[in-house]
């Protein structure tokens, strides 16, 4: 049987913010139905990347490649079919908050197909049932706590039944039992409807539950691409400093200057 082509090629992707270069010569894959770590330090270049990916930014230079068609030189029409395709969790939730969860992920349904009431209204509650809101339809985002709201969006990323989910920072700013029941949802969402997940996370508890394969970026660069074991066995100093929580020299240094 062939092997499969990936759902997702970015190669040789460089962009810039003015004259910095934020993305230097990025490069990976994913493929179907594993769970991509995109990781790295605060300022590292990984939600660029994502949002280059999805599309909200254009590079400078490289190609993004989904189910083998190159979506930078797609016309909106185009893309918008391929956008269809994935589903997007934003770290902020992106929940308009004057509108109940119910509302949210029907809204997210409407704009995208033309359905009969009865079919919506079946689809918003088994989507939020699928993330344990089933009892929140009518709560206003406002109303939710932060893991409650990471739920609804990633319930309403699933409106359209994408093959492919990106979440960023799902951890961010929720304690570690909260977050770890996230972990497990996510798990839980790949093994029953054959997900493709890419997590862009700083987290290492989730990484270490989650990830097939991780991608380190550093300063713009890739500095590691492969499997969990992998990096465990890896030698690379920034690698093993991230992974073993060790602080940069020089902030040290600078922290101790100032408390002399």
């Amino acid at each position: 049987m062939a092997k499969r082509a990936p759902i997702l090629e970015v190669t040789d992707l460089v962009a810039h913010y003015g004259t910095t270069k934020v993305l230097d010569g990025v490069s990976f894959d994913v493929q179907h139905g594993e769970i991509l770590a995109v990781c790295g330090a605060s300022g590292c270049g990984k939600s660029t990347l994502l949002k280059h990916v999805i599309g909200l930014l254009k590079p400078t230079s490289g190609k993004i490649r989904m189910w083998r068609k190159d979506v930078l030189a797609l016309d909106e029409e185009q893309f918008s079919e391929i956008q269809a395709r994935f589903g997007v969790s934003f770290q902020s939730g992106g929940l308009f908050n004057s509108l109940s969860l119910y509302d949210n992920i029907a809204m997210m349904l409407n704009e995208r197909k033309k359905l009969e009431p009865e079919i919506t209204d079946a689809i918003v509650r088994s989507k939020l049932a699928m993330v344990g809101l089933a009892h929140a339809q009518h709560v206003l985002p406002s109303e939710l706590s932060g893991g409650m709201k990471k739920r609804a969006a990633l319930a309403r990323a699933l409106a359209l039944d994408p093959e492919l989910v990106f979440f960023d920072e799902p951890s961010a700013g929720l304690d570690p039992i909260t977050a770890a029941g996230l972990d497990d949802l996510l798990l839980n969402l790949r093994r029953s409807l054959g997900l493709t997940v890419v997590v862009v996370t700083h987290e290492l508890d989730s990484i270490r539950n989650v990830a097939d394969r991780i991608l380190m970026l550093d300063k713009g660069k890739v500095i590691f691409f492969g499997l969990q074991e992998d990096m465990e066995r890896s030698d690379n100093k920034r690698l093993k400093q991230f992974f073993s929580r060790q602080a940069d020299e020089a902030m040290t240094a600078r922290n101790v200057d100032v408390e002399d």
